[in-house]
């Protein structure tokens, strides 16, 4: 049995989480591949819920496959897809099903994704989600009903180290611990100066933050998100040094920094552990761990 996220997250131990996406169809087999790869390795794995509003196999389902499987899991939910009836009804679905941990998230836009036309719901967001669960826990529905059998997760969210203007974010991090967030995954972080300067605000706070590490690929890849994506730089010199690895070696030189920046986040305890996300590499992720010493 593997040990539940919660108690790795109370021990001193680094904790290392990493995701896995669902497929876009029915087709599992190479997201069992993952799941089988990881589970001994990982101290949690995250299902994504439609990630980056691309529509896939969804999240309790992959959920329910890595139990299966015998690892353990963070089951994510965004708020975008789903309004308060559905939102509830899914946890306690998962908790009927031994899942125990969930992530809480607004959602990207729909605009992202491959379904432009589907309406967002946002009837809650991730701090109104995280204070639905706490509500939950104590018996009761959102309208104040009796529940036949409560729920109980370590719930969770996420921040942007890296945001500018930064202050919008601390504002959100505060909202989210206040609504009884356990633990916090970042979004990803590669100016490691920066992130010890979020860090030393946020160990004020009683909760476990998880450094997000996304695998770089390639140096159009790294141009891309410093682009396109909100909260994320990734500074020059890690671009330049992806543009001068040779021909074919720009993943295993993205694997390299990678590992070395989880090394000095270790090394250095900046944090409680690290989240790794190789976005459709999964398969990567053990090299990333052992490039970090960790494996």
């Amino acid at each position: 049995m593997p040990t539940p996220f919660k108690e790795a997250l109370a021990s001193d131990k680094f904790v290392v989480t990493s995701e896995v996406a669902p497929p876009k169809g029915t087709n599992l087999d190479k997201f069992k591949h993952h799941i089988e790869l990881l589970k001994d390795k990982v101290d949690a794995m995250n299902v994504t819920d439609h990630q980056s509003s691309v529509m896939r196999y969804p999240s309790l389902g992959g959920c329910l496959m890595v139990k299966e499987l015998g690892g353990e899991v963070i089951l994510q939910m965004t708020c975008r897809d789903r309004n308060r009836l559905a939102l509830q009804g899914d946890l306690l679905f998962a908790s009927s099903r031994g899942i125990q941990n969930v992530l809480c998230l607004t959602g990207d836009s729909v605009l992202l994704g491959d379904h432009k036309e589907a309406k967002s719901v946002f009837d809650l967001d991730s701090s109104q989600l995280l204070a639905s669960i706490r509500i939950m826990e104590k018996g009761k529905d959102l309208g104040g009903n009796e529940l036949e059998g409560g729920v109980s997760f370590c719930a969770g969210a996420i921040v942007t180290p890296e945001a500018d203007p930064l202050e919008p974010q601390l504002i959100k991090f505060e909202k989210k611990i206040d609504a009884g967030a356990e633990f916090i995954q970042t979004q990803a972080v590669y100016d490691l100066d920066k992130f010890k300067e979020f860090m030393a605000y946020a160990r004020q706070f009683d909760v476990k933050i998880l450094a997000g590490v996304i695998l770089l690929t390639s140096a159009p890849m790294a141009r891309f998100m410093n682009k396109n994506i909100a909260g994320v730089f990734v500074p020059q010199d890690l671009v330049d040094e992806l543009a001068a690895a040779p021909k074919g070696q720009a993943l295993a030189k993205g694997i390299e920094i990678a590992g070395r920046m989880i090394k000095q986040i270790h090394e250095e305890k900046m944090c409680d552990g690290v989240h790794i996300m190789a976005i459709g590499k999964e398969e990567k992720v053990p090299d990333i761990m052992a490039a970090a010493g960790l494996i």
